[in-house]
C-alpha cells in the first residue's frame, strides 16, 4: 500500500485521490469480515503499540512546527482557534453525544475532548498549496500542531474520571508533569552541549540528533512512566525554539517517519471496522451525531472564535470546514477502547465512524478548495481594477 500510495501521490496532489483514503478503505477490506488478511483486534498489544509510536512521532513533528518565536510572530488567529475554537468545539460535540447519541455527560465530554484535535494531513493541499493565504496555511498548521498536546490532559482526566483507570489524581498529574519536564530538560542539554566544540555534530550527521533526541525522550518517558505523548511535544517545541538549524534539518525526515507511521496506523485501524461494525454496530443517531460532528460542531465553534479577527469569509469558511478528525482521536479512541470503562466500546465506535468520514469528506475536498482560492487570485488580476 506504500508503493501504491507513492506512486499515485502526484496524481493526488492534482485530484480528489488522498493517500490517506487509499489506506483507510484497504485497511477495512483487508480486516476481518471481508478478505481477513489482517488479523487484527484492539486489545493486541501490537496495536497499543503502534499507535503509541506513531502518535509520539506525530506530536514531536508537531511540536517542531510551534516553536517559541514562530507563536510569538503570528498568535493571533492561532490563539482564537485554541483558546475559544477548542474548548467550545469540545462542549458542542459533547452536547451532540448527549442529545444526540444519548451518551451521559461525562463520556459525552470525554468524547469531545477525544474529537476535538484537528489534522491537517489529511487535507494537505490546504496547508501545502501556494494559492492557499499565508495566514490561513499559519492558522491550520500551528492549530492542528499545538492542539492534540492541549485535548491529550483533558482526555486523560476525564478517562479517569469516568474510572478507565486506577491512577490517582496525583499521580496522573506527575506523570504529565514529569513528561513535560524530561521534553524540556533533555533537548535543552543535548543542543546545549552540541554548542561545544568537543560535541559539535558533524554536518551530514545533523538530522540525526533530532531524532536521537527524540528516541531519548521516548525511552526515558518509558522508563519513569512519564506521560510520553507531553513529552514528545515538550521536546519538538523545545528543539525547535532553541536550534532553527537543527529544526529544519530535521523537518524532512521526521515528517516522512511519522506520515508513514500515521498511514500505517490509519490501516490498523481501519482493519478493526468490520461490516458488521458500521452497518448494524451503529444505530442511526451513530450516524447522525458523526455527520453533526463534522458540519456543526467545528464550524460553529470557529465561527465564534473569529467574530471581529478581520480574517475574510472564504478563509473563514476553510478554516471552519477543515478540522479533520485526525491521527490523535484515532489514538485517543484507542486509549479509552483498552480502558475497560462501561461505554469504551460505543465510545470507539462513535470515534472510528467520525474520523472515518472525516478523512473521506476533508482529503477529498480539499484540492478543490484550494483551487477556489487560486481562481480567485486570477480573477482579482484580471479586474480592471488590478489592471
Amino acid at each position: 500500500m506504500l508503493v501504491v500510495a507513492v506512486l499515485l501521490s502526484e496524481l493526488a496532489n492534482r485530484t480528489v485521490l488522498s493517500t490517506a483514503v487509499l489506506f483507510l478503505v484497504a485497511g477495512f477490506l483487508l480486516g476481518r469480515g471481508v478478505l481477513d488478511v489482517l488479523e487484527v483486534q484492539s486489545g493486541d498489544p501490537a496495536v497499543s503499540v503502534l499507535a503509541e509510536l506513531a502518535l509520539f512521532s506525530v506530536l514531536y513533528s508537531d511540536g517542531m512546527r510551534v516553536g517559541v518565536k514562530d507563536l510569538r510572530r503570528a498568535w493571533r488567529l492561532p490563539g482564537r482557534a485554541l483558546v475559544l475554537g477548542l474548548p467550545l468545539t469540545l462542549i458542542v460535540t459533547a452536547a451532540l453525544a448527549h442529545w444526540v447519541a444519548g451518551l451521559p455527560w461525562l463520556e459525552s465530554l470525554l468524547l469531545g475532548a477525544v474529537l476535538s484535535p484537528t489534522d491537517p494531513v489529511f487535507a494537505a493541499a490546504i496547508v501545502g498549496r501556494k494559492e492557499v493565504p499565508p495566514r490561513l496555511r499559519h492558522l491550520l498548521n500551528v492549530e492542528s500542531g499545538v492542539n492534540d498536546g492541549l485535548a491529550l490532559p483533558v482526555v486523560l482526566v476525564l478517562l479517569a474520571a469516568a474510572g478507565g483507570t486506577e491512577t490517582s489524581g496525583w499521580t496522573l498529574a506527575t506523570e504529565l508533569a514529569l513528561g513535560v519536564v524530561i521534553g524540556i530538560a533533555v533537548p535543552w542539554l543535548v543542543l546545549r552541549l552540541e554548542r561545544l566544540r568537543f560535541f559539535s555534530a558533524a554536518r551530514h550527521l545533523q538530522p540525526l540528533l533530532p531524532a536521537a533526541v527524540g528516541l531519548l525522550v521516548l525511552g526515558l518517558c518509558l522508563t519513569t512512566h512519564a506521560n510520553l505523548f507531553l513529552g514528545a511535544f515538550a521536546a519538538g517545541a523545545t528543539v525547535a525554539t532553541m536550534s532553527q538549524e537543527f529544526r529544519h534539518e530535521f523537518e524532512q525526515l521526521g515528517e516522512l517517519v511519522a506520515e508513514q507511521l500515521k498511514l500505517v496506523a490509519v490501516l490498523v485501524f481501519a482493519a478493526l471496522m468490520t461490516p458488521t461494525f458500521l452497518v448494524e454496530e451503529i444505530a442511526w443517531t451513530g450516524w447522525a451525531f458523526a455527520i453533526l460532528a463534522l458540519v456543526v460542531a467545528r464550524p460553529a465553534a470557529l465561527w465564534l472564535s473569529f467574530q471581529g479577527s478581520g480574517l475574510g469569509l472564504r478563509e473563514q469558511a476553510a478554516a471552519m470546514w477543515f478540522g479533520p478528525k485526525g491521527f490523535a482521536s484515532v489514538v485517543y479512541g484507542l486509549i479509552v477502547l483498552e480502558s475497560g470503562i462501561d461505554l469504551a466500546d460505543k465510545l470507539f465506535h462513535l470515534t472510528a465512524l467520525t474520523v472515518s468520514l472525516s478523512i473521506l469528506a476533508h482529503s477529498s475536498t480539499d484540492v478543490a478548495v484550494a483551487r477556489q482560492f487560486l481562481d480567485t487570485d486570477i480573477r482579482a488580476e484580471g479586474s480592471p481594477e488590478a489592471q
